[in-house]
């Protein structure tokens, strides 16, 4: 997937907080212990669920699997120092090709898997999620954003 696509969708603080609260919801009565973030974008969506899960224990694991615009192969730059158990949230922003879950389900094989979107390729490897997303769409979370000016349509 590269920037190049024309379909976009664009996420705002309020929104993605909004969503993230809604997996919260679907996670409720679990018995959830310890969290694992997926760096860097499950790090935003995990402090939100450790905060509505009442959940203290919080971990991350590095993962680099895109080059600014371009997906390429999955490297663990920083592991998680807790163990998989079923009372283990593993959280990420997005599911996209599947190719980070697919190793995440590898590494932790007894944990939950969330996150706050899913696009059809990678929604097979996912426990829960609130939004589905056209595969050929590209993402733009809030902390890949500024605000800027813009001016009104009868200037330009």
């Amino acid at each position: 997937m590269s920037l190049s696509t024309n379909k976009m969708f664009y996420v705002s603080w309020e929104a993605f907080h909004r969503a993230t609260k809604e997996l919260a919801h679907q996670l409720l009565g679990k018995n959830y212990t310890a969290i694992v973030a997926v760096s860097r974008g499950g790090l935003v969506p995990a402090a939100i669920l450790a905060r509505e899960l009442n959940i203290r224990v919080v971990d991350s694991i590095c993962v680099a699997s895109y080059e600014h615009d371009k997906q390429g192969s999955l490297r663990i730059l920083k592991d998680a120092s807790i163990e998989d158990s079923e009372q283990l949230l593993v959280v990420d922003d997005l599911v996209d090709t599947g190719e980070t879950a697919k190793a995440l389900r590898e590494h932790f094989p007894k944990a939950c898997f969330v996150t706050v979107y899913a696009k059809p390729q990678g929604k097979p490897l996912v426990d829960h999620y609130i939004t589905d997303i056209e595969q050929d769409t590209w993402i733009q979370l809030p902390w890949d954003m500024e605000l800027a000016y813009s001016k009104p349509l009868a200037d330009k």
